[in-house]
């Protein structure tokens, strides 16, 4: 099955503007894709022929992204799509997986976000990324991401049109601080941003383009009675997905 990249949501349609390129993500099934998710850890599993979410041991907040894969069955299904088409590729071969990728990239692609879903679940599928960003120059990749192993195995090699985010949280993040890593964090209040010392990232343009450290505001579906939920519904309207709030 052909890979497919997906085109700019609410929140990257702001950044298309702010970088006047078109902006595409790459997707793949949360939770089942993130070997080193930890305080996110999240996955839809199906039960009696429907889906349902269910978290990690040490699930803290609810990833976003697998509660849309709950409720939009076209969105579970296109992950899945590309889960299930490249893995196995990038398992038997670095320059395999690349010229997949390669051969999907939309033609008029200009900045890429790998995962708005998912994560780099195999060393040789990072490998095949950062094939990718070399051979194509022009275009701007970026991740959010908490394989941190991974990024530190190849940190030496890194392109400039290759930016990552160390996405606290995870299984990894001692490597954060013992590398000084730029790092996003999760944030239940606009004060408590202010009080770590970080702006907050509303339109993905402080993941997408060099700078520090940053901050994201709790969005998506939490469970019910989490504080997670009770600072999504004390955002309302201020949330990072919010378009009359982006940055412009």
């Amino acid at each position: 099955m052909a890979l497919r990249y997906a085109p700019a949501n609410a929140k990257l349609s702001n950044l298309e503007k702010r970088l006047g390129v078109n902006v595409y993500s790459f997707d793949m099934l949360s939770g089942v894709t993130c070997p080193f998710a930890n305080d996110c850890h999240s996955k839809v599993v199906i039960v009696d022929g429907k889906r349902t979410i269910v978290d990690g041991p040490n699930t803290l907040f609810r990833c976003f992204s697998a509660s849309q894969e709950v409720a939009y069955t076209n969105v579970f299904l296109a992950r899945q799509a590309n889960t299930d088409a490249i893995l196995p590729i990038a398992a038997d071969s670095v320059l395999g997986a690349a010229d997949a990728l390669a051969d999907a990239l939309p033609a008029d692609a200009g900045c890429v976000r790998i995962h708005v879903a998912g994560d780099f679940k195999l060393l040789n599928y990072f490998d095949a990324w950062l094939e990718l960003a070399f051979r194509r120059p022009d275009v701007r990749f970026y991740a959010y991401t908490k394989s941190l192993p991974f990024w530190i195995k190849r940190r030496a090699i890194l392109p400039d049109n290759f930016l990552l985010t160390a996405s606290r949280g995870g299984k990894a993040d001692h490597l954060i601080d013992e590398h000084g890593l730029r790092e996003a964090r999760v944030v239940f209040s606009e004060q408590e941003a202010d009080d770590l010392g970080l702006e907050i990232d509303k339109d993905d343009s402080h993941a997408a383009l060099p700078g520090p450290s940053f901050a994201l505001l709790i969005h998506g579906v939490q469970p019910k009675g989490s504080e997670a939920g009770k600072a999504v519904r004390a955002l309302r309207g201020v949330g990072s997905y919010s378009r009359q709030k982006a940055t412009a």
